[in-house]
């Protein structure tokens, strides 16, 4: 009775534990699948992760390399996207937002190379401003008014099929018990 007791307790407190199971709250705890390489990805980092030059404001990715463990950040960065403060000969230090409750921190972290990629999330932002710079001054020239508003792709033109071609009809073959 008392045991049944305490194993519900534990699992109100720290979700399903089996009788026999221990429980750890370490530093990595639940990220096997999260820091795990992928897959045809294991061994060596490539030199070019190390010769991508970094600098100071650029955006980045905090993409945990599981194979370094040197300089691995705390498993809640792992997919952040944050910007460059400080670069130093091994890490770069990098500002990421966290959510806290009702407020936005911004946490400072250094980070190795190895954990760190180049973020495209603002490639597609400053194409499409440079193309709109670019449509607004043709349409000053031609004297009419530039529209930058990005609108969802409308549906296909109407076309016609062509009955013509023979169609061919499936049906089902009915099932026959042979014994």
């Amino acid at each position: 009775s008392s045991r049944v007791l305490w194993t519900l307790a534990v699992t109100q407190f720290c979700g399903f534990v089996g009788p026999n199971m221990p429980h750890s709250f370490g530093y990595r705890a639940r990220t096997r699948r999260t820091f795990a390489r992928g897959f045809r990805q294991h061994g060596k980092v490539h030199l070019s992760q190390y010769l991508t030059p970094i600098k100071v404001g650029e955006s980045v990715d905090i993409k945990v390399n599981g194979a370094v463990h040197k300089g691995m950040p705390y498993r809640w960065y792992h997919g952040k996207t944050g910007q460059v403060w400080n670069v130093t000969p091994r890490a770069i230090g990098v500002e990421v937002n966290k959510q806290i409750r009702q407020r936005i921190i911004k946490k400072r972290i250094h980070v190795r190379i190895e954990h760190i990629q180049k973020s495209g999330s603002r490639d597609d932002f400053v194409k499409r401003c440079a193309a709109n710079q670019v449509t607004c001054i043709e349409a000053k020239k031609a004297g009419a008014r530039a529209v930058t508003k990005r609108s969802p792709a409308g549906p296909r033109a109407e076309a016609y099929v062509n009955g013509k071609v023979d169609v061919e009809e499936l049906h089902p073959i009915p099932y026959e018990f042979t014994a």
